[in-house]
């Protein structure tokens, strides 16, 4: 009985062992991972029976209807509804660039030779490959024209030609220029900077000199991800993601104002499955921290503040009709040289909320997190909605956080009122501009110094050529997060800091200036041990 007990265990480990080598050595192995492109592109074959055998060439300054956008693979009729739908999505995103290129037409055609494009550009391959071969013809006449009317040289003549090239406007900079393919296939120092719901953001140098952003379709973002899994068309689904790139590259280009990021180019390269997929080359910004913000001093903030509302009210007056940031977050904006500027425009509009002849409060009721506005009914369109909804989000994002804090006492009631007012849109942007700059001027030329006639409690030595070393004190907000640097007007306000600061014991004044024309200087501690000689500074010393 014994040995047969031992005989079931024994013939019950070898069964076991056996199972086990043969999972060892049959189950399916190890995949490595895979870039999010690799990943679609295999769902893309799994999914899809029949291809998209060619897609659109839509150019820029050429009549097309949106019907082009029909000329896709025929797709089982199971998959039919989806496919139809998913065309008719790509078709909404097609008219609404076109409307705005309509708009922009308009505008043109009042006289402003600035708007015009130096040389068509292709914005996105929307038309029958039959369509492009019937019209490369006459498009290479066209270049020709083009090329004779202004006179280019033989080899940007020759890159005029591709597919794609981009080419500014003479107002954006002093000659033609273009940044295309050609401009970005040696590219170096690439960063990935992030990524949002459709995009992501590379970092890149140009000819060892040149830092610019690269934007393209995200394969692994939320857009194409939720799109394959419902639609399972990977070229289609790029097709949709890629418009916003489009349409925010077409709003670059006919926004222009300093606030608004700089579109240098764009560049269509076919990809192993997927035809002309676009990149848009950008002008480089810094992410807006606005933890950072907090502790900038208050002229970089208000800085900040003042080219927000330079941007809105331009938005509220640009020639494609009143501009609202429908996704209006401070992940929308970065810094160039301390100027805000908006980077992510596919989300803007400039469609306004219609509403009916017997329109009800509810028609125009324009809804925050914290409070809600009724707006009036004028013309069928809820009035100033565009430019309401902006101004209300500049409030509740930067200035209810960068404007009053650490400002100069003498400027804060004007502060807070700006603050209040755009909180209950009792001021329009218009107004509210009219106030902020009345601020950069009182700045600018001292106003904002409080006129006293107490008498300095110390005296004060000054020291020619001579600047001040060692340790030094810290203080808040400060241009520099290990000491006291801080921008003043003139040598009274300079004394009157080193007076309210219990530490100072001199200051020195440095060559360099911020952006309104104040000199920096530095506060600290002093000893003789810590003089030094400097042809280029001030020193100051109780």
């Amino acid at each position: 009985m014994k040995r047969r007990k031992i005989m079931v265990a024994a013939g019950f480990c070898l069964s076991f062992f056996i199972g086990t080598l043969m999972n060892l050595l049959f189950i399916p192995g190890f995949e490595h991972h895979q870039n999010h492109g690799d990943r679609l592109r295999s769902h893309h074959h799994n999914r899809q029976q029949k291809r998209i055998a060619d897609n659109a060439q839509l150019h820029v300054g050429e009549p097309l209807t949106a019907a082009a956008v029909e000329a896709n693979s025929r797709p089982s009729s199971s998959d039919w509804r989806q496919q139809r739908e998913l065309q008719m999505q790509i078709r909404e995103r097609l008219e609404e660039v076109l409307r705005y290129r309509q708009r922009q037409a308009q505008w043109s055609a009042t006289g402003d030779d600035a708007f015009r494009p130096l040389e068509r550009r292709r914005l996105m391959d929307l038309e029958p490959a039959g369509y492009w071969e019937l019209n490369n013809a006459n498009d290479r006449r066209d270049n020709l024209d083009t090329e004779a009317q202004h006179k280019i040289s033989p080899a940007v003549s020759n890159a005029a030609k591709t597919r794609n090239v981009f080419w500014m406007k003479s107002d954006r900079f002093n000659s033609a220029q273009m940044l295309g393919c050609n401009s970005i296939d040696n590219v170096t120092n690439i960063q990935y900077l992030g990524s949002g719901y459709t995009k992501a953001v590379y970092k890149a140098t140009i000819n060892s000199s040149l830092s610019v952003a690269l934007k393209s379709v995200d394969f692994g973002g939320h857009d194409m991800e939720n799109c394959m899994k419902k639609y399972g068309s990977a070229e289609n689904c790029y097709r949709l993601s890629s418009f916003k790139i489009v349409k925010e590259m077409t709003l670059m280009e006919q926004l222009q104002h300093p606030n608004i990021l700089q579109l240098y180019g764009y560049c269509y390269q076919d990809s192993n499955d997927i035809r002309a997929t676009v990149t848009a080359i950008t002008e480089l910004g810094s992410p807006l921290e606005m933890i950072q913000l907090l502790q900038t001093p208050w002229e970089e903030r208000f800085r900040i503040c003042l080219s927000l509302v330079r941007l809105l009210h331009y938005l509220a007056h640009s020639p494609l009709g009143p501009v609202t940031l429908l996704d209006f977050r401070p992940r929308q904006f970065v810094l160039v040289g301390g100027e805000l500027k908006v980077t992510d425009l596919d989300d803007a509009s400039v469609e306004e909320t219609p509403c009916g002849p017997h329109a009800v409060p509810s028609d125009c009721l324009m809804e925050f997190p914290a409070r809600n506005f009724t707006l009036l009914c004028i013309r069928g369109r809820c009035q100033g909605i565009n430019e309401k909804r902006n101004l209300y989000n500049a409030y509740r994002f930067f200035f209810t956080y960068l404007l009053p804090h650490s400002a100069p006492p003498a400027l804060r009631p004007l502060l807070d009122k700006i603050v209040n007012s755009t909180g209950e849109l009792t001021w329009d942007i218009d107004e509210t501009q009219v106030h902020l700059e009345k601020v950069l001027h009182l700045y600018k030329n001292g106003l904002y110094l409080q006129n006293t006639s107490q008498t300095q409690a110390s005296e004060y030595k000054r020291l020619a050529d001579t600047s001040i070393s060692g340790e030094n004190y810290r203080c808040w907000p400060s241009y520099q997060h290990d000491g006291c640097t801080l921008s003043v007007f003139s040598l009274h306000e300079a004394i009157g800091v080193c007076e309210s600061h219990a530490q100072c014991r001199a200051f020195s004044m440095t060559n360099q200036t911020t952006w309104t024309g104040f000199a920096l200087h530095c506060f600290s501690f002093w000893s003789w041990s810590q003089n030094q000689g400097d042809i280029n500074m001030k020193a100051i010393i109780k």
